[in-house]
């Protein structure tokens, strides 16, 4: 009731106020007119413009409280459930009038909108920011746990033990060397993220990049018994793109092919074009790996997120490696697919703008 009561009061005043200041000015002109132009006694053109005046106020009070009530309550609404940072859908109520009111109601309606879509926002921001912190201390908890319980074993007299003292040292360097790839990745994926990460774009041939990247990767696979193959292709293929991002990329996906490989595996390289998107190259990593859940495909460019956990951590994996070439990908305004079927292989697909015609 006291709500409704204050909202009552509110157009009350304004309707009132107005109506007072029309009736005024409109019982001076009156008076001024009988009393003057038609000669009537100051009395006489005092009382008629008196009673003008009343009958001017009523009418005018009755005519501001019917046209302007609603909207005067809606923009009373609009910025106390923006005080409180309630947002709903309001109802237009300007299509009638199309006056200062209706003009005050769209920019009250036009600023709760902004407000709201501000506040979704930072809400975003911030538990983005949870979420990542969240992730990062689980991700840092393991190697530093297990290099302190590496080191209190040395300490503790196994450092003497020419057995197990050198494996325990390898052991911690490798979850050492873990924790550096990992603070290099969440640097590299916090720039992208934020837009602090520019990318430098240029022509370059595509042939160089990928030649260059296979010969840095051969060792990685041979140790893994995995067959690199690169298809051939136009080596005078040249694309736009930042050259040691889209490298960052590629090396990502082979990486990431010959990590989750089967035994006795292959990764191909493959480049080709679309008839409908001759603007535009495609470069496929395709293997013989474990693949992915048809579930978890729109998952596995999320930070953190491993297809198999135990098999990531083993061979190093931060699990930000895809979230890192999403992010480039994007920055390029290029595409990023993946086509996976359990035990049946993975294929990444990117696409690059190309700067000259050609034949593939």
């Amino acid at each position: 009731m006291n709500k409704s009561k204050k909202k009552k009061r509110g157009v009350f005043r304004f309707g009132f106020r107005a109506a007072i200041y029309i009736s005024l000015i409109s019982a001076v002109f009156v008076f001024l007119l009988m009393w003057l132009g038609y000669n009537f006694t100051a009395k006489d053109a005092g009382s008629v413009s008196a009673l003008i005046g009343g009958v001017i106020f009523l009418t005018s009070y009755a005519v501001i409280y019917f046209v302007t009530h609603n909207r005067i309550d809606t923009i009373e609404r609009l910025f106390k459930n923006m005080a409180r940072k309630r947002f709903m859908e309001y109802e237009n109520v300007t299509s009638t009038h199309n006056d200062e009111v209706d003009y005050l109601v769209k920019q009250g309606i036009k600023s709760s909108r902004t407000i709201e879509r501000e506040i979704q926002r930072l809400n975003r921001i911030e538990n983005y920011r949870k979420e990542f912190i969240g992730d990062i201390s689980h991700e840092l908890k393991t190697p530093i746990f297990a290099i302190q319980g590496f080191i209190e074993t040395l300490l503790n007299g196994a450092l003497e033990d020419e057995e197990v003292n050198r494996d325990f040292l390898k052991k911690a360097m490798r979850n050492v060397n873990r924790l550096i790839y990992l603070t290099k990745d969440l640097m590299e994926i916090s720039k992208l993220e934020t837009g602090e990460l520019k990318s430098e774009i240029e022509e370059i041939y595509l042939y160089e990049v990928l030649h260059d990247i296979i010969e840095s990767l051969n060792y990685k696979a041979e140790k893994e018994n995995i067959e690199l193959v690169i298809h051939n292709f136009d080596k005078n293929i040249k694309v736009r793109a930042d050259k040691n991002q889209v490298k960052q990329v590629l090396i990502n996906l082979v990486e990431n092919g010959i990590k989750y490989n089967m035994p006795n595996g292959k990764v191909e390289v493959n480049v080709f074009t679309k008839p409908k998107q001759s603007e535009r190259v495609f470069v496929s990593v395709k293997d013989t790996g474990i693949g992915i859940d048809e579930k978890d495909i729109p998952r596995v460019t999320e930070r953190f997120f491993r297809v198999d956990k135990s098999r990531s951590r083993e061979r190093g994996g931060t699990g930000l490696g895809l979230a890192i070439v999403k992010h480039i990908m994007e920055a390029h305004g290029e595409k990023f697919s993946i086509e996976s079927e359990p035990n049946k292989g993975s294929t990444f697909t990117i696409s690059l703008r190309r700067s000259d015609p050609v034949q593939v």
